[in-house]
């Protein structure tokens, strides 16, 4: 993402429990929700910022909420990609690609589907953020493209005590058509 936003942060931070040998990396560009709340946990979180990755070839890289690929340091040509998206495949498929492509609200609720049924445990924290990527993408679940399975991750995420106070702070809440006329 150019400005990455708490879905495709969530989603990374999903695919990292779901593939453990993997590094979640910070977009260099936040969107200034996702910024603050980064800044907040930082020590609390996974992610490494591109700059600090370590030195070695990469052999897979994992694409979470998006089908561009931004190369890092480390990538090369026989790089593997794995993309996981919940938007339409665009243009042709590329060799060395492979793609997981799911009708869902939010992507965030894919990879929280495959948490739940591996029994993986998160901290609240996490849990939150996953909720926190949910309701973005899904606008707190009332978007037209809501399905069910969002609902249910975002139910499980709260059974795994994600927080609807840290997730209200941090959530934009554009104005409604009253407060819009004024």
């Amino acid at each position: 993402h150019e400005n990455t936003d708490f879905d495709a942060l969530a989603a990374q931070l999903a695919a990292s429990k779901l593939f453990p040998d993997a590094i979640p990396v910070l977009a260099r560009r936040l969107n200034r929700e996702v910024h603050d709340f980064v800044t907040l946990y930082r020590d609390q979180l996974p992610f490494v910022s591109p700059g600090k990755l370590p030195r070695h070839r990469i052999t897979e890289a994992i694409v979470v909420d998006t089908q561009a690929v931004t190369h890092i340091k480390g990538m090369g040509a026989r790089t593997a990609i794995r993309i996981i998206d919940h938007h339409p495949l665009r243009g042709e498929a590329k060799a060395n690609t492979s793609y997981s492509i799911h009708t869902v609200g939010a992507i965030t609720s894919l990879l929280v589907e495959q948490l739940r049924e591996l029994h993986v445990s998160l901290t609240p924290l996490e849990a939150t953020l996953l909720l926190l990527g949910i309701y973005e993408d899904t606008g707190s679940l009332s978007y037209p493209g809501t399905t069910p399975r969002d609902l249910r991750s975002a139910a499980w995420l709260l059974e795994q005590e994600a927080s609807l106070a840290v997730a209200n702070d941090f959530l934009r809440h554009p104005l409604d058509e009253h407060c819009q006329a004024i």
